[in-house]
């Protein structure tokens, strides 16, 4: 590999790097309320000083996926962890990551099979866990 290839490679690795930590903030963000809506591909690519194309295509090569498949995997992953570990409702938990609770619940069931109810149901955290 040459030095250019080398550089080339790391300066991919670290905007797929960047683009998932900004997602964690950034989802972290919109759950409390920090941030109203969640930003589109684009005003994140915007936000990382790279071109939409060059975003999608980098991720594509490093990940094996399109940015929007880190978002939605990143969005089902905190919605899980809100499910299992707090004793909001659904619908309060769809509202924190702004869907409409229907919506929400298609959303939560393409993702895993099943529906954020029955999730919670089989995934409950014992009263005695530490995040409660």
């Amino acid at each position: 590999m040459t030095f250019t290839n080398q550089i080339k490679n790391s300066r991919g690795q670290d905007i797929a790097q960047d683009y998932l930590d900004f997602l964690d903030r950034h989802i972290s963000d919109v759950v409390s309320g920090k941030v109203p809506d969640f930003l589109e591909l684009n005003q994140i690519a915007n936000e990382l000083s790279v071109s939409h194309g060059h975003l999608s295509d980098t991720i594509r090569k490093e990940k094996g996926h399109h940015p929007c498949y880190f978002y939605d995997l990143k969005i089902v992953n905190k919605t899980k962890v809100l499910l299992t570990g707090t004793s909001l409702s659904v619908a309060e938990i769809a509202k924190k990551f702004t869907y409409d609770p229907s919506n929400f619940g298609k959303f939560f069931k393409k993702w895993t099979g099943e529906t954020p109810g029955n999730f919670r149901k089989m995934n409950k955290l014992p009263k005695t866990s530490p995040y409660f």
